[in-house]
């Protein structure tokens, strides 16, 4: 695990400077405290910081083959390079060291830019090869690590975050209006788009190719789910699930440091602490808590998951003071606006596991893989509505539309019935119709479909999800979209920001390829969400667990401070016509909707909340994106 940086002038052919590339290193040094290294070489520079986890003495990089015709930096973990390490012996290579970038720099020369089809893990990298002058940036397929990167006059600069791209760019982070109409829809801004004018980020599973003057970006990752024929019966399903947890979780062990795990009460990190225990004992286990002042059983849920298990257990006090001092700088490490209030338990959970370990799991996936989400059910039983004749479905979404507040509803009534199958789920995923949005906006900001943009996002993916039914396109796209873009990013800036990798063993790529070619009733089934998932857990779970309310690091205490802090703030901001949102956005509109929300008219706090969010994050970032110490 590390940060990497880049630059290379693949048009001009110009020479890099390395304190450019130093500078850019030194950006996202809290990422790598443990080493650094180099490689300039004319019109390329890699840069390098890196956190220890495994071949602690060996793996310095960049790192490259003897002959020095291929050099890799790479940010993330592969985790079955033992068996490609032999594989690769098998051919003749010789490696000089135990760590799993090699196997990257052994696999490029072996089979190409096919290496990255062959890996399980997670990742971020560069490759550059000499001989063809030729420069390929990658991203892994569910995007649990990002790669950063700006074109500009025939050069690109890259980095694992944003900071590092802008050090080597002099510092402009101008915002672009049409990431910030993203933002408003979904909450996240998709890739390749970022909230900063021409700086993207690689889409999880494609990749960029630089050489010959050129560069092109395709997508690598290009997997198309197809059902099991037969289908698997329940039990089948069930064992071979569990097979496939296991055999993850394993795999996610593997390090030669310490391993933690960010244990919440529920039954997701429940069940990675059960089978973590098939491969070792007392693991520290690490939540949040908020003190007998509040009414949340998160803490007491986890101890006694902890005690079940008997892991070393630590609990995070968390007070409002507190949440309140740091959420600046935690608006800081995300570098693009969140409006989730779980940003600041991850925050904080994270700086208290770094004190004991480097590496740490958490439970995240499963909700996306089985259909954990209140969404999942309207998607799931939306074919019913949407195959409905008009003259019923009419009268019934016109009561509907009546209802005072009742937003989400609305939204899916509507959602549901449109035909063409990514503009339902765009619509599922906007928090307010498309229209609506675009109204807040000042004349001549936005272009033309603005935010259909996400559309064009997603359109090299539409040709992948044929076999899948209804739910299984929605989580298709889930997995590849707002998983990445929305909660693995934070997870990645939160962690990093304190020099810990977090590692997602249900998002292992044997377990995501399994499930999606599972049918929609062995994820929700007769109203029952994750059902698949929950037989696993009620074989290796007691009742106890399974029976909990989900509350996810007791992020409902959070959220009340999160939105009092911002709703004390909402009126006064929203009605401040030198608010900086102003820049982009029509007040009249903008109280329109504040006025809609205040009568009781219509529930807008989602759009509310993302409008102060985003207020709060312009006043944060009037000079360009600082680095963290």
């Amino acid at each position: 695990m590390c940060g990497i940086c880049g630059q290379f002038n693949f048009a001009d052919h110009a020479p890099v400077q390395r304190r450019n590339i130093e500078k850019m290193a030194k950006s996202i040094a809290h990422r790598g405290p443990d080493d650094e290294g180099y490689y300039i070489s004319g019109s390329v520079g890699l840069g390098f910081r890196r956190l220890s986890i495994i071949d602690l003495e060996g793996g310095h990089q960049p790192m490259s083959d003897a002959e020095e015709s291929v050099w890799v930096v790479f940010n993330g973990e592969i985790y079955n390079f033992p068996e490609l390490k032999r594989e690769l012996e098998g051919f003749g290579h010789v490696f000089r060291t135990s760590c799993d970038t090699e196997v990257i720099v052994h696999g490029y020369k072996q089979w190409g830019t096919e290496v990255l089809n062959r890996l399980n893990g997670m990742f971020g990298l560069a490759i550059w090869d000499t001989r063809n002058k030729r420069l390929i940036l990658a991203r892994d397929p569910f995007g649990i690590k990002l790669i950063y990167y700006k074109i500009d006059a025939g050069r690109v600069y890259f980095g694992s975050e944003i900071r590092a791209v802008t050090a080597a760019t002099n510092g402009s982070t101008d915002v672009d209006p049409v990431s910030f109409n993203l933002f408003l829809r979904y909450r996240y801004t998709p890739s390749p788009y970022t909230v900063f004018k021409g700086v993207r980020k690689l889409a999880p599973g494609t990749m960029m190719t630089f050489e010959n003057g050129t560069s092109s970006l395709r997508r690598w990752y290009n997997y198309k789910p197809v059902p099991f024929s037969p289908i698997k019966s329940p039990a089948q399903a069930q064992e071979e699930l569990i097979e496939l947890y296991k055999q993850s979780v394993k795999r996610h062990l593997l390090s030669d440091v310490p391993v933690g795990l960010l244990l919440s009460g529920g039954v997701d990190s429940g069940l990675l602490l059960a089978l973590m225990n098939q491969y070792g004992k007392s693991w520290r286990t690490y939540t949040v808590g908020y003190g007998p002042s509040f009414a949340d059983d998160e803490l007491t849920d986890a101890q006694e998951t902890a005690a079940m298990f008997s892991s070393q257990h630590t609990s995070v006090r968390l007070d409002r003071k507190t949440f309140e001092a740091a959420l600046p700088k935690i608006v800081s490490c995300l570098e693009e606006p969140i409006a989730a209030s779980s940003i600041v338990p991850m925050y904080f959970v994270c700086q208290r596991a770094r004190q004991d370990v480097k590496v740490a799991l958490m439970g995240q996936g499963p909700d996306e893989l089985f259909g954990g989400y209140w969404r999942h059910l309207g998607v799931r039983y939306g074919g019913l509505w949407g195959g409905s004749p008009s003259w019923l479905r009419t009268p019934i979404t016109s009561v509907i539309n009546a209802l005072p507040r009742n937003e989400t509803l609305k939204r899916g009534t509507y959602s549901l019935a449109i035909p063409e199958r990514l503009k339902r789920y765009q619509n599922v995923l906007s928090l307010l119709p498309g229209i609506k949005v675009d109204g807040l906006f000042n004349d001549g900001v936005l272009g033309p479909y603005t935010g259909d943009k996400i559309l064009g996002c997603w359109q090299d993916l539409a040709g992948l999800m044929g076999g899948t039914d209804e739910l299984g396109g929605f989580q298709f796209l889930e997995l590849r979209s707002t998983l990445p873009d929305e909660l693995l990013m934070y997870a990645d800036k939160l962690s990093m920001a304190h020099g810990l990798e977090v590692r997602v063993p249900f998002l292992d790529k044997e377990i995501v390829q399994y499930a999606e070619r599972l049918p929609a009733n062995f994820k929700v089934r007769n109203g029952s969400r994750k059902w698949l998932h929950r037989q696993v857990c009620d074989s290796l779970l007691p009742s106890t667990i399974l029976k909990r309310k989900k509350r996810g690091f007791g992020v409902n205490v959070v959220d009340d401070w999160f939105r009092s802090a911002l709703d004390s703030k909402m009126a006064d901001t929203l009605l401040d016509s030198s608010s900086k949102i102003y820049q982009f956005l029509r007040p009249t509109a903008v109280r329109e909707v504040l006025k809609e929300h205040s009568s009781g008219q219509q529930d807008n706090h989602k759009i509310l909340f993302s409008l102060v969010v985003f207020e709060e994050w312009l006043r944060a970032h009037e000079e360009p994106v600082p680095a963290l110490t």
